[in-house]
């Protein structure tokens, strides 16, 4: 597999959780961690790409390289499409976007949406999924649902429970023996030429509807491979109740080690 960079966005501000990157989790900021998740990939180079000095400095410890960015990103795909642009990165470059409150993320998944953007020379972005079990979770808008082509490319992202089982659901909602329904998992790979182009474009009509930004890329045409997770993906952290998860889980390995 060719080298690739994976680059972690780190945003200080944050609605729910101020400063989340620095919150600490078993005596390191959180950002710590998945700099060690991601410096533990294939990767050939980790990036943390910040607009706040005091990651910057919450990181100098651990030797990380640090690129500072503008602070008026509206996602971190535009603040990763400035890294390409300050890295001076050939088109044919592969990033992998590490979302910085993910710090139980396992190494190989970084690893596998890297190999799988690889594997297919037409897609601009690759990304994962994995099987929807339950009605609850193909019903919940606040989980993105993907279905795929046969050459395992993306043919829509969306919030509603697609596909949509005409029958079945007319009479009630039940799941039938099939791998037909796919959650979406945020971890995505992308050509550093898509994302040359992708900083000037405006929010597309579908991705303002579902508030998907993915939706932009296959509005204007690009290709995203879609690759069935090899592990399970652990939820990242957008709650107190979830730091307190990820603090007991981490804390418990660390007092192990």
């Amino acid at each position: 597999m060719q080298d690739f960079i994976a680059v972690i966005p780190a945003r200080f501000a944050s609605s729910r959780l101020p400063g989340k990157p620095l919150l600490d989790i078993a005596g390191e900021p959180m950002v710590a961690h998945v700099w060690r998740r991601a410096a533990a990939s294939a990767a050939g180079r980790v990036v943390v790409a910040t607009d706040d000095p005091r990651i910057e400095a919450g990181l100098a410890s651990l030797g990380a390289e640090v690129v500072m960015t503008r602070d008026d990103h509206p996602s971190g795909t535009d603040r990763l499409a400035e890294v390409a642009e300050r890295l001076g990165l050939s088109d044919d470059a592969v990033l992998v976007n590490v979302q910085g409150d993910e710090p139980l993320l396992p190494s190989a998944l970084i690893d596998q949406v890297a190999a799988r953007l690889m594997d297919d020379p037409g897609a601009s972005i690759a990304t994962l999924a994995e099987p929807i079990g339950d009605v609850e979770t193909l019903f919940n808008p606040n989980v993105v649902k993907v279905v795929r082509a046969l050459s395992g490319r993306a043919l829509y992202f969306s919030r509603a429970p697609i596909p949509w089982d005409r029958d079945t659901f007319a009479a009630r909602p039940e799941l039938l023996e099939t791998d037909a329904w796919l959650r979406h998992i945020g971890l995505y790979a992308y050509r550093a030429s898509f994302l040359a182009e992708y900083r000037h474009w405006s929010p597309s009509a579908l991705e303002q509807l579902e508030q998907l930004e993915q939706l932009r890329a296959l509005q204007h045409g690009h290709a995203i491979q879609v690759a069935l997770s090899r592990e399970p993906h652990p939820a990242g952290v957008d709650t107190a109740e979830d730091l307190a998860r990820v603090r007991e889980i981490l804390g418990h390995a660390e007092g192990e080690a």
